[in-house]
């Protein structure tokens, strides 16, 4: 595989950008070697500057539920280009989508768009603490929520300190009204409830993990938080940025029938374009300015362009709730196919799937939270990566992010997909 202007474009990339990316996986730290600068995304598949076709399984980090560019969403990026790019004032499509995502989830009544998942989790939190007079929030170890100061805090040294900055620039004292639970672990909630309840506005957790791996809630442990929040009047915040409207059109409150009081979401709600949105109880959003007090603004929030984009996407569930059949069946295919490869092997690595996400991790031991996940032969993962990566397969560069199947993949490419995984896996395990 001949990556020789990726090489050239990154050696030139670190000179003005740092690190020469603008997000840090995309660095390739995790797996080593050189990012790929990729030039084109049709369907299923990416092209790098050097002319390398791959079968793409990152799909922008999850957006792309119908693969690159689908038609539906070019032909509504193309329509809304010809009136403009941004005008900082309201338009149609605003209030569309926001018709659209109250009707495919529930518990949202109201919904305020933004630019990025950051932004949308960030405000989600501003507005839990205003609405219930509180200042701490709990969050899981292993959960990612964005860049915001309040979420680059881990665990301290005991099971009931306060988080410590894990970040350079965030303060102790923003740390210190975070505090972290273990994922799947109510007894680690309720310790903390316990000891700060009169002082917890809300609690936030991806209902399926992502970014520590794809690691699904075991049975019992979203009803329990949900239990937990209406018995000491705690926001439960779920952040559905990757799961949102992917595992399902009403996302993972539909698949585990339980809904928060407030709702994150991006990613497909962009179409690939960068999109946020929180929304959720009409009592709750209203706290919001104009017409509460709690101010959260954005020049280009609600960009007509992205908006659009995200619309058509929106659309195009709500009129083919088909899709998420035809998902189910590709990702089950493979995910047969990797659980096939790994038994003629004679290993048991584990392999954690809920819908279209799914991750392959390097160790033996079940993973249900951060701990479990961490037990990964990372050193494995990285030979893995290089070798699927050479037979045409694009894969996350870390261990710890979710692979996604789109609608877009073929029976075809799947099947690559389990050959070629056979191949790698007997190789790296001689």
């Amino acid at each position: 595989m001949k990556i020789d202007y990726s090489q050239k474009l990154y050696s030139e990339a670190v000179k003005y950008i740092p690190g020469g990316v603008n997000s840090p996986v995309r660095a390739f730290k995790s797996v080593g070697g050189t990012p790929l600068f990729i030039k084109r995304g049709l369907g299923s598949r990416i092209l790098d500057v050097d002319g390398n076709e791959f079968i793409d399984f990152v799909g922008s980090w999850g957006p792309h539920l119908f693969g690159h560019l689908p038609k539906f969403v070019k032909q509504a990026i193309s329509e809304a280009l010809e009136n403009g790019t941004s005008f900082g004032a309201p338009t149609i499509q605003e209030i569309r989508i926001a018709q659209l995502i109250t009707q495919l989830v529930p518990s949202v009544e109201m919904v305020r768009f933004v630019n990025s998942g950051t932004e949308a989790t960030m405000s989600a939190i501003r507005l839990a603490r205003a609405y219930t007079k509180r200042e701490k929030l709990i969050k899981f170890a292993g959960c990612y929520h964005g860049h915001f100061d309040a979420f680059l805090v881990s665990a301290g040294s005991g099971a009931l300190t306060f988080g410590v900055p894990n970040s350079p620039g965030v303060t102790s004292g923003i740390a210190k009204d975070t505090l972290i639970a273990n994922y799947n672990d109510l007894d680690s909630v309720l310790a903390l409830v316990d000891k700060f309840s009169n002082d917890i506005a809300c609690i936030i957790i991806e209902p399926v993990a992502g970014n520590m791996g794809v690691v699904p809630p075991k049975k019992g442990f979203l009803e329990g938080l949900r239990e937990i929040c209406n018995q000491h009047g705690i926001l439960l915040i779920f952040d559905e940025v990757m799961t949102g409207f992917r595992l399902a059109p009403g996302g993972a409150q539909q698949l585990y029938g339980v809904q928060a009081d407030l709702t994150t979401f991006g990613k497909i709600i962009g179409g690939g374009l960068p999109v946020g949105a929180f929304g959720g109880k009409r009592k709750i959003m209203e706290m919001l300015a104009p017409v509460g007090p709690v101010y959260q603004a954005g020049t280009l929030s609600g960009n007509p362009i992205a908006i659009s984009a995200g619309l058509a996407t929106l659309k195009f569930i709500k009129e083919n709730p088909y899709v998420y059949t035809a998902i189910e069946e590709k990702s089950k295919m493979i995910e047969d196919g990797i659980r096939n490869n790994l038994n003629n092997l004679g290993k048991k690595f584990i392999l954690n799937r809920v819908g279209s996400m799914m991750t392959l991790f390097f160790t033996e031991d079940e993973v249900t939270d951060l701990n479990s996940a961490m037990k990964s032969d990372t050193q494995l993962y990285s030979k893995y990566f290089h070798l699927m990566l050479s037979k045409g397969i694009y894969l996350p560069c870390s261990q710890f992010e979710a692979m996604f199947v789109s609608y877009s993949h073929t029976e075809e490419e799947i099947r690559h997909f389990v050959k070629s995984n056979f191949e790698t896996l007997s190789e790296i395990l001689k």
